[in-house]
Order: structure tokens, then sequence, then C-alpha cells
């Protein structure tokens, strides 16, 4: 089959997406598919290219985004179409994460141009990224989910409707970019300004404490729940990323019960918000046994240290078979209408 992936971008989590591209492009490969890879904001990238950008690793500190941006922006609107590697492409792999290459605009581009892609479609993929309007829909579809309400944000407001500590966090975005855990009134405008770098709208949700859990959606099949024992307060950037700063059980040490329930909660979550393909749905659940469902990833990571490919193994699945199966998927859904 022949597969590009598209991958980098000009969002915070860059370098996360070149960290997954390399996984996939070795497995591909190694499955015998013809690969090419493209950035979204330089175009195809040649063999030294991949040398250099696709290492596998996670840097710890955020790309300079100043003009990236325009640069993915003249690539989406002015080029994407005309590149061979895109139009004579079976299956586009998306390795991005977070803006436009998450958000539904690089999905609705990729709808005009009728070239299939994995994950979710242009709507699915939007709603999914923009937490206010998930977390609306999750209620709707009966998935519980934390309190919340965004900005403006005042002390009062936190005391009265969500408790402390709470979450500050940009709406659309990915990988805890932006996020804050704030336990007093005094730090609260810092993390709200911290949050607002990343997004033009920030969030304050309720704070769950408790067990995290992660479901990954395959097809429409849920993979075995997994657990995440950050060595932080939160599974935040540095402990998503950073080999040894996180312990992830697949399947998670749960009862048959409890695992059955997110299960189910997650494949109703990826119902709730169209999505196709892939995804990823992470929990937390209270010592009482309460389940919160915190978000639905379309894109889930693929690094190294990532949950779903974990998750995947934990059904029988290999790295290799799992990139395999994620092109096949999404070059069936090419070939009807998507969410």
């Amino acid at each position: 089959m022949k597969v590009t992936v598209l991958t980098g971008g000009a969002t915070a989590e860059r370098t996360v997406a070149f960290a997954s591209a390399a996984q996939v492009v070795a497995a591909l490969r190694e499955r015998q598919h013809e690969v090419r890879v493209v950035d979204t904001v330089g175009g195809l990238l040649a063999a030294e290219d991949e040398g250099r950008l696709l290492t596998g690793e996670v840097g710890r500190s955020l790309p300079n985004l100043e003009d990236l941006d325009e640069r993915e922006r003249r690539f989406l609107s002015e080029r994407v179409a005309t590149l061979p590697a895109v139009t004579g492409a079976e299956v586009l792999f998306l390795c991005v994460h977070g803006g436009r290459g998450e958000g539904g605009t690089l999905q609705a581009v990729l709808d005009v141009i009728g070239v299939p892609y994995t994950g979710s479609g242009a709507l699915a993929s939007a709603l999914a990224m923009d937490k206010d309007l998930s977390k609306r829909l999750f209620r709707a579809a009966g998935v519980p989910t934390p309190a919340w309400f965004m900005a403006p944000v005042a002390p009062q407001d936190i005391t009265t409707a969500l408790g402390w500590p709470v979450i500050i966090k940009p709406s659309k975005q990915g990988s805890t970019v932006g996020l804050t855990l704030v336990k007093q009134a005094k730090d609260l405008d810092a993390a709200v300004a911290e949050a607002a770098r990343h997004d033009d709208e920030v969030m304050a949700e309720q704070y769950i404490s408790g067990r995290e859990f992660t479901v990954g959606i395959l097809g429409d099949v849920p993979l075995p729940v997994g657990e995440i024992l950050p060595k932080h307060e939160l599974f935040d950037y540095e402990c998503k990323y950073t080999p040894g700063m996180s312990e992830e059980v697949f399947p998670a040490k749960v009862d048959g019960r409890l695992a059955r329930q997110l299960q189910e909660l997650a494949l109703a979550a990826h119902r709730a918000l169209k999505l196709g393909g892939y995804s990823r749905v992470d929990f937390r659940a209270t010592a009482e046994g309460d389940i919160f469902c915190l978000e639905a990833n379309t894109l889930p990571g693929v690094t190294r240290t990532s949950l779903y490919p974990q998750a995947a193994r934990a059904a029988g699945i290999e790295f290799p078979e799992l990139c395999d199966r994620i092109c096949r998927l999404a070059r069936n859904l090419g070939t009807r209408s998507r969410g």
C-alpha cells in the first residue's frame, strides 16, 4: 500500500508528532508498505530530513512557533493539494497533534482532496478538540464528566461551583500543554494567563482525585483498560514523554465490573463525538467508585512511551500490525462518509 505519513505541524506538540511518526514509519516499512513523509509545515521530507527529524525522541522544551503557523497555513491552502506524495497515496497516516492537524482543518482539506486518512473526520475532530463542546456531548450521551465553566474565572466562582484544587487548561490543546493544577486563589490568574498563551479559550474544570485510566478504541471495539501511575501529581507533559516518569499497567488491575464500565463509557464517548477509525478516552475513578470522563483523543500519540500502543499490545496486537490495521480502517472509511 502507498502510505504517506503527515506529521510535524505548527503546534507545541510538534516534537511529539515527529516522535510518533518515527515509530509509524518504521512499522509500516516493516510491513512492506511504500512510505513517504510530509511535514505540514515544510512539505515532503528527503531521506536526510527523515533521519534528522524522526528520531523517536520527544524534546522537553516546546518548539518556537513564531514562523511555523504562517508556513503551515500556506502549505494547507496552496501546496498540499498539488503534492504527489499526498494526492497519489492510498492512505494518509496522520501523526499530528493539536492545532489544525488534529482540530479538523487538515481533515476538511483532505476531504476536498479525496484521499483516505486515518482517524476521525473534520466534524468529529473539531468536536473532540474543543473540550467545552465535547463535554456537553458527553453529558448528553450519559457519560459523566467533571464539572466546568469557561473563563473569565474568579476565585469565588471556583469556590462556589467547582471547589479547590481546580484544573485550569486551554480548551483546545493536548498533551497537558498549558495545564495547571491550582490549589489556592493567589495562583489562579497566573494559571489562566499560561493557558491563554496556548488558546483563545480557557477552561476551569473540577479536579477529580482518584485513579487514572485510559481505554483505546480500535474500529468500534474497546481495547483493554490501562491504568496510569505518574511520578508527578498529574500525568503531565514530562510524565507522558519521559521514560521512567510514569508507570502504565495494561491490562489494569481492576475487577471485571469496573473494566466493563470503563470500556462501555469509552465506546459511548467515542460514538457521542462521531469518532472514527481509532481513539483513546481518558478517565478518573474516585475511591467511591464514581467514574468521570476527562477527554477523548482523536489521534492518540504513538511514541515509544505512548498509551495507545500499550493498550493494543495488551490485546495481542503488536505495533506494526496495529499501524497496518489503522491504515486499512482508514481506507475502508474513505469509501463512505465521515463524521
